[in-house]
């Protein structure tokens, strides 16, 4: 990176030492949950999604410009995107690409205003903006940025000012969010952007070698954590390389599954629609992606011949993959689709800067939006349904409901903007319903719902008992928006529980919780019982439940048994009489029960 521009191959250093350092750290922003429970992801989920941001990246190689570095980020990014954090990441990477736009190389200015771009991007993406968040941390850091290069055009002392005022946001999260203050951490989504500025700071130091160290920085050096006390995190075991996250109920049997780069021959040009249109005649399932110099292409055939001599008749082949789908096992498909849906889906962003702008989401000059599947219009049901699921006993369930698709993921394994869209490309329905289940889906989901082609409404269920709930209020006569207003208020109409064993010591709402106590958290009211003994912290907390309930339904997770569920559902029916209990197996990992009433 030079002192006062920065070209592609500069940006691309930068960005890949971002990444390091935040994957250095990842435990560290995991372990900076509110609450004291083992799934803290927000880490794991930032480091996914600026890996799958990167992956787009390092397609392009050094000799990128710095706009179609910027841009295949974004839409890495975009279609990598894991939990919320995920997701208002992949916006500040797709309001910076539209600061960048156009520019080969970029200086001290350029890059100051495309992190305020990056600022209004993030803004925009949250219906309600909270204070004392990964917002305010790139905010403020964004805006010590642009007064560094207003009077300084060195990029390292730009982006040394960026560092240092992330710190000090990152410091203040507490002052501005009381739950963080009693909680004692920091915001987790801001250190997390300190982290990836920090990393970027190191390249422009001293190279990319320096920013894997786990200290390196010199904010490290005081840096703003107020506890990271606890176990370690498996937050970096569910962000790895390969993809975590099957889609459950894939299609059988595709013929042959062909994909290359094609290069273009020198001085004449490709036409991606062109392409797409031939290939959608020989094929299915067709993903022409690029510009006019190259172009990903992905396709399914009876005739991979026919595939590979189109190609060959416009350039030459690179990264050539065919595969007989027919007879793969079921999960191996599963995984190439999810893998080719975050890393190549209709990539005209990735290598095209135009296509970054507005919503980062689809082809130059069209909706905005990528192209569905393939469906035949006698084939499509007037609704269909996708839903979010922990957890197989939860999966069964939903699958039971009628749901068409269940993409096998939640708390520490969200799934990622392009996995869900995969999910709702491949059901039957003229409109889709997505059921997150989780409140860090919820904004994964509704990215989907712009890229989609079809009409998509988001069902804002924060657990699978909401999502039961709502699926019994789904009226097949309406369309999918007016089915997600009543769902919705359909799953908040039932109370919930999650019962799970603290990681660390903390103080929430006032009251004092050891590591190993049992918690039991309301997604209205945070923190409602705590006691040593997981079946009397149940029962606490059904007790301070609303009155008038008639039925208790105990889902019960991975580290919990039928008979012992079955001794606590007796328990529960002496301490509640007039209440039915059901015991249901969940399978959900974290959560030893998940609870219902209603």
């Amino acid at each position: 990176m030079g002192r006062r521009a920065c070209d592609g191959a500069g940006l691309l250093g930068a960005f890949r030492a971002a990444v390091a350092n935040l994957e250095a750290h990842v435990d560290e922003v995991n372990a900076l949950n509110v609450f004291p429970v083992p799934d803290g992801d927000t880490g794991a989920n930032m480091l996914a999604t600026v890996r799958a941001a990167l992956d787009e990246a390092e397609a392009l190689g050094p000799a990128g410009s710095a706009e179609r570095i910027a841009a295949a980020a974004a839409f890495g990014a975009l279609m990598g995107a894991r939990g919320n954090s995920g997701v208002i990441t992949s916006q500040i990477l797709r309001g910076v690409a539209e600061g960048l736009s156009g520019k080969r190389r970029f200086n001290a200015l350029d890059l100051a205003n495309a992190l305020d771009a990056g600022t209004k991007a993030a803004y925009g993406a949250v219906a309600k903006p909270v204070e004392g968040t990964i917002l305010t941390v790139v905010r403020e850091a964004s805006a010590a940025a642009v007064g560094a290069a207003e009077q300084d055009r060195d990029l390292e002392r730009v982006l040394s000012a960026t560092v240092d005022a992330a710190h000090a946001a990152v410091a203040r999260t507490p002052t501005l969010l009381a739950i963080l203050r009693e909680a004692g951490v920091v915001d987790s989504g801001g250190q997390g952007l300190f982290r990836l500025f920090q990393g970027a700071l190191s390249y422009a130091r001293a190279g990319a070698a320096s920013a894997t160290a786990p200290d390196a920085g010199p904010a490290a050096t005081a840096q703003p954590v107020a506890r990271t006390a606890g176990p370690a995190r498996a937050g970096s075991r569910a962000a790895p390389s390969g993809r975590s996250v099957l889609v459950a109920g894939a299609d059988e049997g595709f013929g042959y599954e062909t994909m290359y780069l094609v290069h273009a021959r020198a001085g004449s040009d490709l036409d991606a629609d062109a392409v797409r249109r031939h290939l959608e005649s020989i094929g299915d399932s067709v993903l022409v992606a690029g510009d006019r110099s190259a172009l990903k292409v992905h396709v399914h055939s009876e005739r991979p011949d026919e595939v590979l001599a189109h190609g060959l008749s416009l350039g030459a082949l690179s990264r050539i993959s065919v595969e007989n789908l027919d007879h793969q096992a079921r999960d191996v498909r599963e995984r190439r689709a999810a893998a080719f849906a975050a890393e190549a889906e209709d990539a005209d962003a990735a290598v095209d800067p135009a296509a970054v702008t507005a919503t980062a989401a689809g082809p130059a000059g069209g909706n905005g939006r990528l192209p569905d599947a393939e469906l035949k219009d006698a084939d499509l049901a007037p609704l269909a349904v996708v839903a979010v699921a922990a957890g197989e006993g939860l999966a069964a369930i939903f699958r039971d409901f009628g749901v068409q698709r269940v993409v096998v993921g939640g708390q520490a394994a969200n799934p990622s903007t392009g996995e869900l869209l995969e999910a709702v490309r491949g059901v039957p329905g003229r409109e889709v319903l997505v059921l997150p289940n989780n409140p860090n889906v919820v904004l994964a989901a509704r990215q989907v719902a712009q890229l989609a082609e079809r009409p998509v409404a988001v069902v804002a269920t924060r657990n699978a008992a909401e999502g039961f709930a709502a699926l019994l209020a789904l009226d097949p006569t309406l369309g999918a928006s007016a089915n997600a207003d009543q769902m919705t208020e359909a799953g908040r109409g039932i109370q919930s529980l999650s019962i799970t064993a603290a990681v660390r010591d903390a103080t929430i709402g006032g009251r004092r919780v050891k590591a190993g106590e049992w918690i039991a958290l309301d997604p209205d009211d945070g923190l409602v019982a705590v006691d040593g003994d997981s079946e009397k912290a149940v029962i606490q907390a059904i007790g301070r439940l609303r009155p008038g309930f008639e039925l208790v339904t105990l889902y019960y997770g991975a580290d919990a048994d039928l008979a012992g569920t079955e001794v606590l559902a007796r328990h529960i029916r002496d301490h509640f009489p007039s209440a039915e209990v059901e015991v249901v197996h969940g399978g959900q990992p974290h959560y030893r029960y998940l609870v219902s009433a209603e």
